[in-house]
């Protein structure tokens, strides 16, 4: 075995914390922050509306900027303040005397984050800007700087005293930053009446994109779903069409015109065993199915539909066009297990759902276990 690295090896120190101590301190730090943040709350006032009015008439872009630390979180509200509705770039402010001053039109409202308000790459950008008469809205701890003098709007964040031991690294301060940044952006994005939707349409890709799509995105296609005319019998609809793969346990019934007017899914068949219907493979599917099933319009995101099937303890739900025509099925089957299923109000109920007719009276009850019949049944005309 090698030796281990000498990073990774004891220093033979004790640290000069013990568990309790390095508690203690961490609790203070927290303390420290939070309390400048309620101070930062009370200090608000007429200032943070009008900077809020900049960014919301904003029809160009805001290029937020900042040197250090405060450039770190000027970066995360950058992507905030795009992700929630308001174009954003970030603009590092060494960069643009290379070249990225031209990023920055005079239509742009640049946001500037800098405590003391006198970094001097920040200052640097003062005399181009207001060459363009470019609206600027300052986030400083010190109201009489430079930067704040040449603001348009200033955002004071008070006296604030940093959480560090010697009081000198950046960490109650950029706190209160992302806090008034973050409040910027998403008092402008309600002001926008931002909604799911448009959230949705920002965040396409990975985990947060899956659980804001749409049903189309997730649902059986038609023609993967098993589909019969109203006026057949219970023999003819089971037998009426095959499909390749798993079967779901639901048949959407079909009148002349194509749209849907039933759902007849296993529980409805298991409940036919259990009457002990002789001739109850002969009857008229209308009889025995479930009328006005549950719907959902293909434009609704699944974590919506998902909410619907856990609350009505329900596994299939049809989707259907404008026309009322059904284009697909949600199967709670498909979705089970995966990060979209984390979204629905009530994880138990999806674990449990399907016990209950797809019914819009339907009152949720207790599941009761029951085999997939349409799956294991060979029924022959």
């Amino acid at each position: 075995m090698s030796a281990a690295s000498p990073l990774l090896q004891p220093s033979g120190n004790e640290p000069a914390l013990s568990p309790f101590e390095q508690i203690r301190y961490a609790r203070e730090i927290i303390r420290l922050e939070g309390t400048a943040l309620l101070s930062l709350a009370s200090r608000l006032d007429t200032e943070f509306c009008r900077a809020t009015e900049l960014l919301f008439d904003c029809e160009s872009s805001v290029i937020v900027t900042g040197m250090g630390k405060a450039g770190l979180i000027g970066q995360k509200l950058a992507a905030t303040l795009a992700s929630t509705g308001t174009r954003s770039h970030f603009l590092h402010p060494a960069e643009a005397f290379h070249g990225d001053l031209g990023r920055i039109h005079r239509d742009d409202v640049v946001l500037v984050l800098s405590q003391s308000g006198e970094t001097e790459e920040v200052l640097r950008l003062l005399p181009p800007l207001a060459d363009m008469h470019s609206a600027i809205i300052a986030i400083t701890g010190r109201r009489g700087s430079t930067l704040a003098k040449a603001a348009t709007v200033v955002l004071d964040l008070g006296p604030l005293k940093e959480a560090c031991s010697l009081g000198l690294a950046p960490s109650t301060s950029t706190t209160a930053m992302l806090a008034m940044g973050d409040a910027l952006a998403l008092v402008t994005s309600r002001m926008r009446a931002f909604q799911p939707e448009d959230f949705a349409r920002f965040h396409p890709g990975g985990s947060l994109g899956r659980k804001l799509s749409k049903v189309e995105a997730h649902m059986r296609k038609l023609d993967e779903c098993r589909t019969a005319l109203v006026t057949q019998t219970v023999r003819e609809v089971l037998v009426s069409r095959t499909t390749s793969g798993r079967r779901s346990g639901a048949l959407m019934l079909l009148d002349a015109s194509g749209k849907l007017c039933g759902i007849f899914t296993d529980s409805d068949l298991a409940k036919l065993f259990e009457r002990r219907e002789i001739d109850f493979l002969e009857t008229p599917v209308e009889q025995v199915m479930t009328r006005q099933p549950l719907i959902v319009p293909a434009e609704s995101m699944v974590v919506d539909a998902l909410k619907i099937m856990a609350e009505r303890r329900i596994s299939e739900l049809p989707v259907v066009d404008t026309q009322g025509r059904p284009i697909g099925l949600l199967d709670l089957t498909d979705l089970v297990g995966s990060d979209l299923a984390e979204q629905a109000d009530n994880k138990d109920s999806l674990a449990a759902a399907g016990s209950a007719t797809n019914n819009a009276e339907t009152t949720p009850h207790p599941p009761v276990p029951r085999p997939n019949i349409l799956n294991l049944m060979n029924i022959h005309s």
